[in-house]
C-alpha cells in the first residue's frame, strides 16, 4: 500500500500515519483507569498510580497526556460521551418512560458518572468547545427521558433534571480516599430505592426547590 498521497500539482505528499492498535489500547487503559482512580480518591490522584494501574509505564502516560489537565479533559469527555449513548440506547430499548429512566439510571452508574462529580472544579478548561457539545448532548438526553416519564404520569413532577444528575453523582462514588471501596455492591440497590421514590404518585412533599440545569451550571 502506498505511503504517501499527492497534492493536486502531483506532488507526493506524505500521509499522516494511523496510531497503532497498540498505542490505541494503550490510551484506553489510561483513560478507563484514570475515570476509576477519580471516582475512588478524586482528580488529584498521583498520575504515576493512574499509569500503574492502566499497566503503562510513566512515559506512555506522559505521551498520551501531557498533563493533569489533558487527562482530566479526556476522562470527563469519554464519560460525558458514554453516558449520552447510555441514554439514547435506554429510550430505544424501553417502552414504558419510567422504565427508559431507570435503565439508563443504572447504566450510567455502571459508566462511572460520578467520576465528573470532582471535576468540575478542577483546573481545565470547562469551557471547552468539545465538552460543551458534549455536555449539552447529555443534558438534552436526560431532559428528553425526565420529561417523557412525567408526561406520561410515571414520574412525580416537583423534582427536575437537576435532581436525577445530583442523586445520581452522589449514589455512585465514595467518599475520595476512604476505605470504604466497595460501595460498588450497594450502588444498583441504592439507586432502585432511589428510583422507587421518583414515581408517581409522590408519596411526601420533598422540602426546597428542584434542582435545575441552571443550578448545576452555576458557579460560585
Amino acid at each position: 500500500m502506498d505511503t504517501v498521497s499527492r497534492t493536486a500539482t502531483g506532488a507526493p505528499q506524505p500521509r499522516t500515519p494511523r496510531p497503532r492498535a497498540d498505542a490505541l489500547r494503550n490510551r484506553e487503559r489510561i483513560v478507563t483507569a484514570a475515570r476509576e482512580m477519580f471516582v475512588e480518591f478524586g482528580p488529584d490522584v498521583p498520575l504515576d498510580e493512574v499509569a500503574r494501574r492502566a499497566g503503562v509505564g510513566n512515559a506512555t502516560l506522559y505521551r498520551n497526556f501531557p498533563d493533569r489537565a489533558a487527562l482530566v479533559h479526556e476522562v470527563v469527555l469519554a464519560v460525558t460521551s458514554r453516558t449520552t449513548d447510555r441514554a439514547e440506547e435506554a429510550v430505544a430499548a424501553e417502552a414504558d418512560p419510567f422504565a427508559a429512566l431507570s435503565r439508563f439510571v443504572h447504566a450510567a452508574a455502571d459508566e462511572r458518572i460520578g467520576a465528573l462529580c470532582p471535576m468540575l472544579s478542577g483546573g481545565f478548561d470547562k469551557d471547552h468547545p468539545e465538552l460543551l457539545a458534549e455536555r449539552r448532548r447529555l443534558e438534552e438526553a436526560v431532559e428528553g427521558l425526565v420529561s417523557r416519564a412525567m408526561s406520561a404520569g410515571r414520574l412525580r413532577t416537583d423534582i427536575a433534571v437537576g435532581d436525577v444528575l445530583v442523586a445520581l453523582s452522589q449514589l455512585t462514588r465514595p467518599l475520595p480516599g476512604i476505605g470504604c471501596l466497595d460501595i460498588d455492591r450497594f450502588t444498583h440497590r441504592h439507586l432502585q430505592l432511589f428510583l422507587d421514590g421518583l414515581q408517581a404518585p409522590a408519596r411526601s412533599e420533598l422540602p426546597g426547590t428542584a434542582a435545575t440545569l441552571e443550578d448545576l451550571r452555576r458557579r460560585p
